[in-house]
């Protein structure tokens, strides 16, 4: 199956390859992106013949995460702000809940929810060159849409809270050494040994393999019951405060004067 939009979703076999197809713009979210991301999984889970999903990006970034352009919208329209979040919480607990387990290529940046879609992947290949970060609170954000879920189960509270707070990049090494990542891969092999592993995992059984993988994730429904809640609200909250408003749009001056130096 193809989609030629900002999501593609290709089969090979038992296994379906989900690609974020912005390459121009690091995979950073656009409306179409955003809302196929919320959507893809349930396709997926009926989907009859998949046993397996791989995710990437296109080009050189996994995903930039959020778009700036969206980020004004949402400061201002608050009918798309709560529609923003309702797709956040279906792509959490889509991904929780996909029957299917999850291998994320981790290709290039995985940065703000880019960071989110590989922590919740169920297997989580990088590139040498890759690396994580999760910089919501830089922009004056809650990290509500996956950080703070997933993080702490994954490297612990302190180490967690250092990565959000501060929100620096996790190399791919050090991705692995916290236990954000499984393995490195160098980045001309990685697509290739994302496919192999999904291949081998399509090859189990069916249904050993996806009730491991429910029972494993019951985990995250536990911290999903009590934590997804308040962090998704309370991202929504900060998407209109001033703090975030003055980030967002000194970023964006910044742009702009960086362009016009470009063109002399």
């Amino acid at each position: 199956m193809t989609d030629p939009a900002d999501l593609v979703v290709t089969s090979h076999g038992p296994v379906r390859l989900i690609e974020l197809n912005r390459p121009e713009q690091l995979n950073a979210m656009s409306e179409e992106l955003h809302s196929g991301l919320a959507s893809v999984w349930d396709t997926l889970a009926d989907d009859p013949e998949a046993r397996v999903v791989v995710l990437t990006g296109r080009g050189r970034a996994f995903s930039a995460g959020g778009n700036f352009d969206i980020m004004t919208r949402v400061q201002r329209d608050r009918a798309f702000r709560e529609r923003n979040v309702d797709e956040a919480r279906r792509i959490i607990t889509g991904m929780v809940r996909c029957p299917l387990p999850v291998i994320a290529a981790v290709n290039g940046p995985a940065v703000g929810l880019g960071c989110s879609l590989a922590l919740l992947s169920d297997l989580v290949l990088i590139a040498d060159d890759a690396y994580i970060a999760d910089p919501h609170v830089q922009v004056g954000l809650v990290a509500g849409d996956g950080g703070a879920l997933v993080l702490p189960l994954l490297v612990g509270l302190t180490r967690a809270k250092e990565l959000l707070f501060l929100g620096d990049r996790v190399g791919a090494e050090e991705a692995v050494r916290l236990g954000i990542a499984n393995r490195v891969v160098p980045k001309d092999k990685l697509l290739d040994e994302a496919m192999h592993l999904a291949m081998r995992a399509a090859a189990l059984p069916v249904r050993a393999l996806r009730e491991t993988k429910r029972a494993v994730n019951l985990h995250l429904e536990q911290a999903m019951n009590s934590v997804l809640e308040p962090a998704l609200l309370a991202e929504r909250d900060t998407m209109h405060d001033p703090d975030h408003i003055a980030v967002v749009e000194k970023i964006i001056a910044s742009r702009g004067r960086r362009r016009a130096v470009e063109k002399g």
